[in-house]
């Protein structure tokens, strides 16, 4: 599962860029290098993804294999509830909670993009959703 978004950078003149995101068209920003743009895209990603998160909107899952993109990630909170709330797909937050014996507040946090779950609590829910859990740094 993947949560690198892809992302098109437009040459500006005199100078910098404007930065696209594929899958979601309300995400996009500037700026003038190209370092500036990966972190301006990664903040935009990140509070679009926390709104959408909040208010329950389905999310896009990010397209693979697109030629000449740049890919960026939201911050690992909200990579964390993202990936949860992908992998759960139909089953209730009751039902992860039972299954976690836990209370169905302690589940919800899981989804929630401003708690920082622990990496046990991670491994735990992507074992009871059939799943393993990766780090990575990149």
């Amino acid at each position: 599962m993947n949560t690198c978004y892809p992302a098109v950078f437009e040459p500006q003149e005199p100078f910098g860029f404007v930065v696209q995101f594929l899958d979601i068209e309300e995400a996009f920003t500037q700026g003038d290098t190209f370092d500036e743009c990966v972190f301006n895209g990664a903040e935009v990603l990140t509070a679009l993804l926390q709104i959408y998160l909040e208010d329950g909107r389905e999310i896009p899952r990010p397209s693979e294999n697109v030629k000449d993109a740049y890919h960026i990630a939201p911050d690992a909170r909200v990579q964390s509830a993202l990936l949860i709330r992908w992998a759960r797909g139909d089953r209730s937050l009751a039902e992860i909670a039972r299954t976690l014996e836990t209370s169905w507040p302690s589940a919800q946090r899981l989804e929630n993009p401003h708690h920082w779950p622990s990496l046990k609590q991670l491994d735990k829910v992507a074992s009871v959703l059939g799943k393993k859990l990766v780090l990575s740094f990149e």
